[in-house]
Parts: C-alpha cells; sequence; structure tokens
C-alpha cells in the first residue's frame, strides 16, 4: 500500500482501529512499530490512521539508531509510554510534515530521561500541542528578532513573517490580517512562551497607556520557556535556552 491508497473503510469498533494500525505500523516501520502499536492500544480515537502511519515512518527513522532492547526496555517506563501515547493522540490531528517532525524530535530526545525530565518533557509537548504550525514559525522568529536575523529563515516564511498593522481606512482583508498576526503574539504570550514588552515614555521612564488606560505593548521576546520548547522539537539546538 503506497502513502496515497486509500485506507480501509472507518467504520469500525475501536478495537478494529487498534488491530487496523497495528498490522499497518509493524509492517511500515518494524523499528518501533512494536512500541506504537502496544502503546496506541489505549489511545487511537475514531479518526483517519494515515496520520498516524506517516508519523510512525517518521519516527522509526529517527529512532533507527538507537539500540532495539532500548527502545523495547522504555515500554516497562510509564513516563515514556505516557509521553508517546500523548504524541500518537497528536499525530492524529497533525496536518503536515514539520509538525510530525517536532514530535518526533520530542520523543526522540526523550529516551532514557529521569522521571522528572519526563514530566517536563510532558509540559513541553502539551504546549506544543496549544500552537499551530503558524505560531511556530512566529516563536522560531523571535529567537532571533534582529533586523538581519536568520535571513534564510525568514525568506522561507515570508509570507507568514510580513509584519502586518491595521491602520485607519485599511481594507478588510489587511485588518484581518493584521487582527490574526497580533492574536498569535498574544497566545504564545498567555502560554508563556513570549512576554510583552511595554512602551516607555522616554521623558517620564513611565510605561505608556492607550486612550482605553490599557499599557502599550511595543514588542514580544522570547521566553526561557518558549527556547525550550523550540529546542525539544529540534529549532533551536545551537542556542542558550537561558539567555
Amino acid at each position: 500500500m503506497s502513502e496515497q491508497d486509500p485506507l480501509p473503510s472507518l467504520n469500525y469498533q475501536i478495537t478494529d482501529y487498534v488491530s487496523i494500525f497495528s498490522r499497518m505500523v509493524l509492517s511500515y516501520a518494524p523499528g518501533v512499530g512494536p512500541i506504537l502499536a502496544e502503546a496506541a492500544g489505549n489511545v487511537i480515537p475514531n479518526q483517519r490512521l494515515d496520520r498516524l502511519i506517516q508519523y510512525a515512518r517518521v519516527l522509526d527513522n529517527r529512532l533507527s539508531q538507537i539500540e532495539k532492547d532500548v527502545l523495547k526496555s522504555q515500554l516497562s517506563n510509564y513516563f515514556f509510554t505516557d509521553l508517546l501515547e500523548e504524541s500518537i493522540i497528536q499525530a492524529t490531528h497533525a496536518l503536515t510534515e514539520e509538525r510530525r517532525q517536532y514530535l518526533t524530535s520530542i520523543i526522540a530526545n526523550s529516551i532514557s530521561l529521569s522521571d522528572v525530565e519526563y514530566l517536563e518533557t510532558k509540559r513541553i509537548l502539551r504546549l506544543l500541542g496549544e500552537i499551530n504550525d503558524i505560531e511556530v514559525i512566529w516563536l522560531r522568529f523571535f529567537l532571533d528578532p534582529v533586523i538581519k536575523g536568520d535571513v534564510e529563515f525568514r525568506n522561507k516564511h515570508r509570507e507568514i513573517l510580513q509584519s502586518v498593522h491595521s491602520y485607519i481606512g485599511a481594507d478588510e482583508k489587511t485588518i484581518e490580517k493584521a487582527t490574526m498576526q497580533a492574536s498569535y503574539h498574544e497566545h504564545l504570550a498567555q502560554l508563556g512562551l513570549l512576554e510583552q514588552r511595554y512602551r516607555v515614555d522616554s521623558k517620564t521612564r513611565m510605561i505608556e497607556m492607550d486612550s482605553f488606560g490599557k499599557l502599550q505593548v511595543d514588542g514580544y521576546d522570547i521566553t526561557s520557556l518558549g527556547r525550550l520548547l523550540l529546542q525539544k522539537i529540534g529549532l533551536s539546538k545551537k542556542l542558550d535556552i537561558f539567555r
């Protein structure tokens, strides 16, 4: 069956889904397949399985260099299987190859962690599940926000990262795009991945407020938590997360 081949009809009970997924994942991902098949027994939802197969392929490829005995031993580690199950659930909603790579990076970097580290990584995995792919790109942008920072990354995602501002007389499309862009930044700040930087009056050194008494946001800075998330998903290997 090729990646484009249609999957069997989905009018099945949960047990049928588990059986189908187990057979497919063992076929497509012989290395990590047994682990995923066992871990998926309680978490495969009533959804299409092709995303899980694609995720299994990516994960199997990433873990191919790890000793199989080491991988099998993780099945007795509740923290690892709990982390893996969460990634499987998120994989059912992963629409892009990038998102599957993010999930894979978290799992691949979670082999043989301490119990505390597993819990911390679970927190990061949950945070990843709360942001979309556009917000991931924006978070990565704030890792190096200077004017000439990371030109290659900015060129690759130029359409997303082009700053848009609403103004009096702006057309509806511009207003909508500016509103959405602002919402991405605000959401990242709400999750503690970015922090707001406020506008300060150069004379009084006081934070400026708008006509409604709201603090004027001058921009955003990435937090240590934001840096850690990027590191866990493979987008911040070279940078100090506590900088």
